[in-house]
């Protein structure tokens, strides 16, 4: 079976999109998760978070759980773990103190001055592998697997399909 019948037609879990892209999250993840917890004292979910704060400070914690595809509830309390790291920093509104905005601390922004440029190179140490046709069709064809995703969960709101939580 050639691999576009395979991805049209799986027949076993091997065969099945979502498993074959897990297996890469977690394969390449195996180079970044150590790094984060071992080197640095942060674990996947707090880089994840910290490097949204990087790209878009200021924002609310809620605001942030959903650009990170993480539940209210593990953001808020992976938040508190960073804030006691000393990794961010949380302001209320004044009009409004139950609105948190969220910020990178001076050692949140070295921390992550540190990490980032070594996921970089494990990024392009990862597709290096591929030639530049390659990799614009894997940009193109992720995009559009993404929308389509996308467009499936909206059509299955309210069904209780979970987020995915992981790195």
């Amino acid at each position: 079976m050639s691999d576009a019948d395979r991805l049209a037609h799986p027949l076993h879990q091997d065969d099945l999109l979502l498993y074959r892209l897990y297996r890469l999250h977690v394969t390449a993840g195996r180079l970044v998760i150590p790094m984060c917890e071992s080197e640095f004292g942060i674990t996947r979910r707090e880089w994840r978070l910290l490097s949204f704060l990087a790209e878009g400070e200021g924002v609310l914690s809620s605001q942030l759980a959903e650009h990170a595809m993480l539940d209210r509830a593990r953001t808020s309390r992976t938040l508190t773990r960073l804030a006691a790291k000393q990794l961010i920093v949380r302001q209320p509104r004044p009009s409004d103190r139950r609105e948190v905005h969220v910020y990178l601390s001076e050692q949140g922004r070295r921390l992550y001055d540190a990490i980032h440029p070594r996921v970089i190179a494990i990024n392009r140490e990862l597709v290096a592998g591929l030639t530049d046709a390659q990799r614009k069709v894997l940009d193109a064809a992720v995009d559009a697997l993404q929308a389509q995703a996308t467009r499936m969960l909206a059509a299955s709101a309210g069904a209780g399909v979970a987020r995915d939580d992981t790195a």
